[in-house]
């Protein structure tokens, strides 16, 4: 594509160059039509190429314009723009103009001090390489001499017979200096200059102006001001002599006059001009090689002043069409297709990764996809749309959690279900693999049912079983007056039903099913307070004959998740976290409260399952308030059943089958467990005030739980996950 640019550009620069040299070749000199002769002031027989404001359009030459004013007594000459100038003298056999500042004319009374700064650096020479008749005028005299104003703060006495000479100014007529000014001229001569290490402190320049007269007697150093006044006011001479040279003698030729009565020229050497570069070879070849590099090294200069944010390059443009195109071509076009071009590649590669990161991510949804088809799960597949149309948009929020949030929705056979939308998951799908490959499979009473499941970009969803009567947490921790609260009779068959729903996950199915998050909210109730085991996005899959499950990182809920998790020298890990994990939920479904309080009255009663487990040793009888005998029956086998299940070795705990058996048992065949402990060797003490009371009911140890309800610290809710590599 660059390649075809650039041939393309380079044969585009020869036809134009070809075109340019065609013109040069056929055009003929250009004579204007002179105007009427006119006079104004003391300047008689203006003609050609000056014309009056007042003459016709057509004719003379519009560079040359004059302005005739105050009654016909003053001509004046634009240079610069808005520079007038008063015209002296025009010289018509030698191409000359002298001209004079209108301030040094008109401001009489202010000492004839030049308005308009001029230097020979506002004129191109008379004939040089960068000089192609483009200007109307050049300065007659090669090295004009200065005249420099300067304004003091403070008097200046000059003391060096050879430095420049202050000139004392008088500017008492003067209202925009004032009286507090000291304003000095100083002329530069070619016996002696002047630079800016010569200007005295405390003095700034003023303006400046030029002209073409010595001053007289400069040796002895006596200068006054009036005759630095009728120097300046002798004024500057410029030339239109190189516009002449190009009537007669066409572009790029040098000339000279011969004959200053007749105003004769002769034409010199042709020269021929290609940006910077001058040259006698002036062929047809040589044309076409010159302009095409020409313009091609304006399209370079053009394209490397837009890349480098620099216009140094361009400061003083050579006044040459192919050049000057060339340059504009680089700049603007050329600079702006590239940009563009690059801005349409940038973009090209964002499409182009974000294409790759998505089918990345796609692959990993895919593989998730055919992982549940191809182990031909029961549950069944959901678009996003059929989830979205299912819930109503998201209408009812049913609950928050750390994995997202649950809506109720309705199925098209009009049956409720609860739809988890995840939020935050496993980047590689796994925990999402986890629920469905784990509870698709599972059809008992105890255990939540999965009715399907949604896989559709990042969008994941899990729909269920609808439970009325939400988590059990709200039941056994919750003590408002409108909630509903449970007999012991109904939480002893709640406590059943959750044994039987974990003994089944750990016997009951082809594979071993750790949940490894049994907690309160994990366990839904259905309309007839069935509960349900749910939420296995921590569980995982072992053969019935895998005693020990392979596991690298803690998983669960603190405050429910068993010492072997975290001490390696008391077990490895099995089915018997499951066993420690119901054990403490079992213990706050008696008790109706967290197991830990940290703002007990007593140290023993800080950790409620020490508290239960002393009252037991000491003999005591533990009643529950407003309860019968009968319940006080079964909250005293609930205890014990749960201390059985929360020992710190997981050899000393029971299987799920004994803690169904035993919970069905009589409380008399159970016997009074081991002292559970946080951690291995662990040492308890006991405060005095706990052994005073032979007999403690519930309600007075109940009674310090005035938290009820609230988050305990060091029983955080927020799910362990694990990191597997």
């Amino acid at each position: 594509m660059v390649k075809k640019t650039s041939n393309f550009l380079c044969k585009l620069s020869i036809i134009i160059s070809t075109i340019l040299l065609l013109f040069q070749l056929t055009h003929s000199t250009n004579h204007h039509q002179p105007c009427p002769p006119s006079s104004c002031g003391k300047v008689h027989n203006i003609t050609y190429p000056f014309k009056l404001k007042t003459d016709p359009i057509n004719c003379g030459d519009p560079r040359y314009e004059l302005e005739c004013t105050n009654n016909n007594s003053t001509l004046l000459l634009s240079l610069f723009s808005a520079k007038k100038y008063h015209v002296q003298h025009i010289d018509y056999n030698t191409y000359k103009i002298i001209l004079t500042d209108p301030g040094v004319v008109e401001d009489a009374t202010c000492s004839f001090i030049p308005r308009y700064f001029l230097s020979e650096t506002s004129f191109k020479p008379i004939f040089g390489p960068d000089d192609f008749g483009s200007e109307p005028f050049t300065l007659y005299h090669i090295d004009p001499y200065r005249v420099a104003y300067f304004n003091c703060t403070n008097p200046v006495i000059t003391n060096d017979a050879y430095g420049p000479k202050y000139v004392k100014v008088d500017t008492s007529n003067c209202t925009e200096y004032g009286t507090n000014g000291h304003v000095y001229a100083v002329m530069e001569t070619r016996l002696f200059g002047y630079s800016v290490s010569d200007i005295r402190v405390g003095c700034s320049l003023m303006v400046a102006t030029l002209t073409g007269t010595r001053l007289s007697e400069i040796g002895n150093g006596n200068v006054s001001y009036d005759e630095i006044r009728r120097v300046v006011g002798e004024g500057f001479v410029v030339s239109w002599l190189p516009i002449v040279c190009e009537d007669e003698c066409g572009k790029g030729v040098d000339c000279e006059v011969v004959d200053e009565i007749s105003g004769q020229v002769k034409c010199d050497k042709r020269y021929c001009h290609y940006a910077y570069h001058t040259t006698r070879k002036c062929g047809i070849l040589y044309q076409i090689i010159g302009y095409t590099t020409a313009y091609l090294r304006g399209i370079v200069i053009g394209i490397y002043s837009r890349i480098s944010f620099s216009t140094r390059l361009l400061d003083n443009p050579v006044g040459l069409q192919y050049f000057d195109g060339g340059v504009y071509i680089g700049r603007n076009i050329i600079s702006s297709l590239f940009a563009i071009r690059i801005l349409f590649g940038v973009a090209f590669l964002i499409l182009l990764l974000i294409y790759k990161w998505r089918r990345r991510h796609l692959s990993i949804y895919e593989g998730i996809e055919s992982f549940l088809l191809d182990n031909n799960f029961n549950p069944i597949r959901y678009d996003y749309k059929e989830i979205k149309k299912m819930s109503g948009g998201f209408k009812v929020k049913l609950g928050q959690g750390g994995f997202g949030s649950v809506y109720k929705g309705k199925l098209r056979s009009g049956v409720d279900v609860a739809i988890k939308m995840l939020s935050k998951f496993n980047p590689n799908g796994q925990d999402f693999i986890n629920e469905v490959a784990t509870i698709g499979r599972i059809h008992h009473v105890n255990v939540v049912h999965l009715v399907g499941y949604c896989v559709d970009g990042k969008k994941r969803a899990l729909v269920y079983d609808f439970m009325p009567n939400g988590s059990l947490d709200k039941y056994i921790f919750s003590k408002e007056e409108s909630s509903v609260h449970l007999s012991y009779a109904k939480i002893y068959e709640i406590s059943l039903g959750i044994a039987h729903g974990i003994e089944y996950l750990h016997q009951g199915c082809d594979m071993q099913i750790l949940h490894f998050d049994i907690k309160p909210h994990n366990i839904l109730l259905d309309e007839n307070f069935i509960p349900k085991v749910s939420d296995f996005g921590l569980a995982r899959l072992y053969p019935l004959d895998c005693s020990i499950a392979p596991l690298t990182v803690a998983r669960g809920t603190l405050g429910y998740m068993a010492p072997e998790l975290f001490y390696n020298n008391i077990g490895g890990l099995s089915y018997k976290v499951d066993v420690y994990s119901f054990g403490m939920l079992l213990m706050e479904m008696t008790s109706k409260r967290k197991n830990s309080n940290p703002h007990a009255e007593h140290s023993s009663q800080t950790y409620f399952p020490f508290w239960i487990h002393d009252q037991f040793l000491e003999e005591k009888d533990i009643e529950i308030e407003n309860g019968s005998d009968e319940d006080n029956g079964v909250a005293k086998k609930m205890f014990i059943v749960a201390l059985w299940c929360i020992q710190l070795k997981p050899s000393d705990r029971p299987s799920m089958s004994k803690v169904v058996e035993m919970l069905e048992g009589k409380i008399e065949s159970l016997e009074i467990p081991p002292r559970p402990s946080y951690y291995p060797q662990e040492r308890f003490q006991h405060d005095e005030d706990d052994f005073i009371s032979h007999q403690t009911s519930w309600s007075d140890s109940s009674s310090f739980d005035h938290h009820h309800g609230q988050i305990i610290t060091t029983h955080q809710e927020n799910s362990v996950r694990e990191i597997e590599t």
